[in-house]
């Protein structure tokens, strides 16, 4: 398999869940990896599992100094990027608006938006002069519809990722550059247990215990893996989806399809039961 040969791919918020899987799998495509995050060990230790293809650097992506040593590395290193998935993420301020800190809700926008806005500032350039490559932007179905996080903020910030992705998508698309988003549904990762404040490495380990409970959300019975995204990722980076430009593809088993239809056919039942309707 090497549907990313050669490919120079940098992915942010590597150091575990959607990134660390999504480096695996690129790697195992081929492709020729810098990843980045904040915590130097566990990027280390992702980058050596991985092997020669793959470089760490240490990155908090909401400092723009910090994103220009990113990419400035891959470009030196490998002489081009042809990928960069802006992945990084964290958890947002939970509560009504009421009580939403102005602290928390700016921490929250820089993580989700404004790290997003600063990988594809920096690497269009270099993109635009390539004539050719691939941004993808870590949505969310929380962008899509309410209800599907546990933070207003959170909904509100990737809503704005989704809508940013389509803006530059139309700029850069002008110089073969696409850009395109990935909104995943319920996915097994520790990112619930960060939502809901459990320290860092007891949130990384809950992954298994929300599994059941996300099999319950959509029609496809089980819950969604990184996996899912990790290969929804390396189509968009892979020269397959050479004619898809400013499109949000969206990886939930069906959650934003509407009501599941066991439900819906249950409450019908009960609707004819109350007009004394038979059958």
């Amino acid at each position: 398999m090497a549907r990313l040969k050669d490919k120079v791919c940098i992915i942010t918020g590597a150091t575990s869940g959607i990134g660390k899987r999504t480096a695996e799998v690129f790697a195992a495509e081929g492709a020729k990896l810098v990843i980045a995050g904040r915590r130097e060990g566990e990027g280390l230790a992702v980058a050596k599992a991985i092997g020669a293809a793959c470089d760490f650097v240490k990155t908090d992506v909401t400092i723009e100094a910090q994103v220009v040593a990113l990419i400035d590395f891959a470009l030196k290193k490998h002489g081009r990027v042809d990928c960069l998935f802006n992945n990084a993420g964290g958890p947002a301020p939970v509560g009504g608006i009421e009580t939403i800190p102005v602290e928390g809700f700016d921490q929250a926008m820089a993580t989700l938006l404004r790290s997003v806005m600063l990988g594809m500032k920096h690497v269009a350039p270099i993109m635009l002069n390539q004539r050719s490559g691939s941004i993808i932007n870590n949505g969310s179905v929380a962008a899509l519809r309410t209800g599907l996080s546990s933070s207003m903020v959170y909904s509100a910030a990737k809503a704005a990722v989704v809508h940013l992705t389509r803006c530059v998508a139309m700029q850069l698309g002008e110089g073969n550059v696409r850009v395109n988003s990935i909104s995943p549904g319920g996915i097994a990762t520790g990112i619930f247990g960060k939502a809901l404040g459990l320290p860092l490495e007891k949130a990384e380990q809950s992954a298994d215990a929300v599994r059941a409970g996300l099999a319950k959300m959509q029609p496809i019975p089980r819950a969604g893996e990184t996996d899912d995204i990790a290969m929804a990722a390396v189509f968009l980076a892979s020269d397959e989806s050479g004619f898809i430009n400013g499109h949000d593809l969206v990886v939930d088993g069906g959650v934003v399809g509407g009501r599941q239809w066991t439900p819906h056919q249950e409450a019908l039942r009960g609707m004819k039961r109350a007009f004394g309707i038979d059958g």
